[in-house]
């Protein structure tokens, strides 16, 4: 166990977002949503490359059929990075001008589950899964920034956040349907320095999460207590995925987006890829099967 956080791929997004890892590859992918770009970092070389993007690319996962599946701003797509072509599949609320796609990742069955942001934070966007028959289903509502999209490590449970709403939810997840039933409080954060980001499960059942405004990332057990914290040297962690050849490196996005300039000076990593050994292996993420 090695709680010493470490700086894995220099340069500063503005709001870097959506770390995942790909076992094929030995790669990690992450976007700065701010910017419309998407990155990419070979650990083993150390090299770090990122493409433009036509939308701000808010949340990704692999293809089983190679490629990516992106969730631009207003719409799902599959993206080819050598050839630099977009598939689209769906438009999501394009009646919403003040909502956009954010967190998303697949569900055990390699569904794509995907939640939006609505800037004026009055819970007009909601929570969608996109089957691998290409059809998008409305799961539930009431969304103003939704995050901490993970699953179970035998996919019987969804943990989604609404991140001003300040708790991690806990649901009862239909392998078969995909539909999420109900919801608890997995864990409240009234009590914490910061509010939940992105999630990622560990192969012990236990649910990682980016603390914004907390500096912090926590480790909860599968009954929502605090298990472990790890400081984090800038302000807004955002999210996390365990990537590696062992799967044992937690990888975390950070931003920068809502700092001053002095605040920004004084945190020189806000912004950059991160990464820590905490001791424990995470899971393949699992890829979209349609």
């Amino acid at each position: 166990m090695n709680d010493t956080v470490e700086v894995a791929a220099g340069h500063r997004c503005v709001h870097g977002e959506g770390p995942v890892w790909s076992d094929e590859e030995q790669k990690l992918y992450w976007t700065d949503i701010e910017s419309r770009a998407l990155w990419r970092l070979d650990p083993g070389r150390g090299a770090a490359v990122s493409w433009n993007m036509p939308q701000k690319v808010c949340s990704l996962a692999f293809r089983e059929r190679g490629g990516l599946l992106i969730a631009f701003e207003k719409r799902l797509s599959f993206y080819d990075l050598g050839a630099l072509a977009e598939q689209r599949i769906v438009e999501v609320e394009t009646d919403l001008p003040t909502t956009r796609l954010n967190d998303g990742r697949c569900d055990r069955q390699g569904r794509f589950v995907v939640g939006g942001f609505d800037a004026e934070e009055k819970g007009l966007s909601a929570a969608y899964r996109l089957d691998v028959d290409l059809s998008l289903h409305r799961l539930f509502g009431g969304l103003s920034s939704a995050n901490s999209t993970c699953f179970s490590v035998d996919g019987r449970t969804m943990y989604y956040a609404d991140s001003p709403q300040a708790v991690i939810w806990a649901f009862d997840y239909d392998a078969g349907s995909g539909e999420p039933r109900n919801r608890r409080v997995f864990c409240d954060f009234r009590d914490q320095p910061g509010i939940p980001d992105g999630s990622v499960i560990d192969a012990e059942g236990c649910l990682w999460n980016a603390q914004w405004n907390g500096s912090r990332v926590v480790r909860y057990a599968p009954d929502g207590s605090v298990d472990r914290v790890i400081e984090v040297p800038c302000r807004n962690p955002t999210s996390l995925a365990f990537g590696g050849s062992t799967l044992d490196t937690l990888f975390i996005t950070t931003s920068r987006l809502t700092l001053t300039e002095e605040e920004a000076r004084r945190q020189p990593v806000a912004g950059t890829l991160l990464a820590v050994h905490p001791g424990v292996r995470g899971l393949p993420e699992t890829r979209f099967r349609g």
